[in-house]
């Protein structure tokens, strides 16, 4: 009877856990899985990088003058504008002047650092954010703990592959993997990493 006694105060914490991540979870993917509503024109375009899809969307978005201005946070050095566009199917000439391409940022603390630089010196006030859906929390909360006075308005997009069997079993890895990684971002933990790569890029 002891050791059942002791087998249960060693699992119920375990279990009350396992229970809390679940629901955290469940919530976390209705979260990211519900529909948005179109985001106004605004100051400005933010794009977090990590799919060539994301830059297309905000690309595009430009182009249709949803906004004066584009940042393109995180960009691959060697990456110019005139890369970007043919990849989105446009011409950059139109672009240019319009768009930013910031290369410090080395984690979406990193995107939300650089992208108060970019606010800041532009004086922008609202930002219309894309990334894809399951970093879209991740992404918000980064960018609301730096940026004050900015509204902002989410445009999540969705990754090829992710559909079909397979592209389940991949967006159900992906969006734990995410959900870990969000509660780091909530608990501040985020905050001890610096975020930008040494030194940081001028960004102009």
């Amino acid at each position: 009877m002891t050791t059942r006694r002791h087998l249960l105060r060693l699992t119920a914490p375990l279990a009350l856990l396992v229970v809390a991540w679940s629901l955290g979870f469940a919530w976390f993917v209705h979260r990211i899985h519900r529909p948005y509503a179109p985001p106004p024109s605004a100051d400005g375009i933010v794009v977090l990088t990590g799919g060539a899809d994301r830059i297309q969307t905000a690309l595009h978005l430009l182009q249709e003058n949803r906004a004066t201005r584009l940042l393109v946070s995180g960009a691959g050095t060697g990456v110019d504008l005139a890369d970007l566009a043919h990849l989105s199917g446009l011409h950059a000439a139109p672009l240019a002047g319009r768009v930013t391409l910031g290369h410090a940022a080395t984690s979406t603390r990193g995107n939300a650092l650089e992208t108060a630089a970019w606010v800041g010196r532009y004086d922008i006030h609202s930002l219309i954010v894309v990334t894809a859906f399951y970093h879209m929390p991740r992404a918000l909360t980064e960018l609301r703990r730096v940026l004050t006075g900015v509204a902002l308005y989410p445009l999540p997009v969705q990754p090829p592959g992710l559909t079909g069997h397979g592209g389940r079993m991949l967006a159900l890895r992906l969006e734990v993997g995410e959900f870990t990684k969000f509660l780091i971002a909530r608990s501040g933990f985020s905050m001890l990493t610096p975020g930008l790569a040494p030194p940081p890029a001028r960004i102009p």
